[in-house]
């Protein structure tokens, strides 16, 4: 695969039909999705969850995630859009960031599981599977579209990039690190730890509702805040760090909070647990 990496030169349209092209981006989203889409469907008829609840649900979902997630990156790029109207309309040819459909997916989640009174928490974890797979699957687009790229880098899985498609601080380099790649199989482990996740919630239950979702967001966050400082796409700055490091990093504070708050209820609740023991031992 590295040798593959190094040396092809990828194209963003992946066939022609008629007047019609499909473009690789939408084509491994919509692949990201389905692949999501079936784990939830697996897991949520273990959970005794119908069928038609999922479809519901997603049917809003991606509707207002893909809202929410054109929405992030038109204001994070609105010196390019300002004077490209247009484009803000031109998703099939990328610019969409995760971002704001993790936050228009949990306003819509939870909208819709109090209307529908849902347990928002096992929804929850239930999504991040979609999440993680749509990340693992969705990365690729941005291979094909070479954007998203990182530093150059003399690594022998370092990505080609079309000179005209290069930083002009960079035009000499031809390789550079494919950011993409390091976060598609970052989400594919992490696909794997939720899936291992629900299926030893369903044999033991012995972990609560939540903990998967939060699992997923902590590693994420970790993950995209270490990949920003390779990245090399367009970015404004706030306090010297990219804006979506920025942002990363002070998910991932919260996430760890959480974390510690958790661990904190846990040891206080055991040592409570043992001295009431003691008592009744006495």
């Amino acid at each position: 695969m590295f040798t593959f990496l190094h040396t092809y030169h990828p194209q963003s349209i992946l066939l022609k039909l008629g007047p019609i092209d499909i473009h690789w981006y939408g084509f491994v989203i919509v692949l990201g999705a389905v692949v999501g889409l079936l784990a939830i469907l697996y897991f949520a008829k273990r959970y005794q969850i119908k069928s038609e609840q999922v479809f519901d649900l997603a049917f809003y979902l991606v509707l207002f995630g893909l809202i929410g997630d054109r929405l992030y990156y038109v204001i994070y790029a609105w010196e390019f859009y300002k004077d490209n109207l247009w484009d803000i309309f031109k998703i099939w040819e990328g610019g969409l960031a995760i971002f704001g459909a993790i936050i228009a997916g949990i306003i819509t989640l939870i909208i819709y599981a109090k209307i529908k009174k849902l347990n928002i928490l096992l929804w929850l974890d239930l999504l991040v599977l979609a999440l993680a797979s749509g990340l693992a699957f969705g990365r690729w687009g941005n291979y094909f579209n070479q954007e998203l790229f990182g530093l150059p880098t003399n690594l022998p899985w370092g990505i080609p990039i079309d000179y005209v498609l290069r930083p002009s601080e960079f035009l000499n380099s031809e390789f550079f690190h494919p950011t993409f790649l390091y976060e598609s199989l970052a989400m594919i482990l992490v696909f794997i730890l939720l899936i291992s996740l629900h299926l030893i919630r369903l044999k033991t239950q012995k972990i609560k509702k939540g903990r998967i979702a939060l699992a997923f967001f902590t590693l994420y966050f970790a993950e995209r805040f270490l990949n920003e400082y390779l990245r090399l796409d367009f970015s404004p700055f706030f306090l010297g760090m990219r804006i979506n490091q920025l942002v990363a990093g002070l998910a991932l504070i919260a996430c760890l909070i959480i974390w510690l708050y958790l661990i904190y209820l846990f040891c206080k609740n055991y040592i409570s647990g043992k001295d009431k023991q003691l008592l009744k031992t006495n």
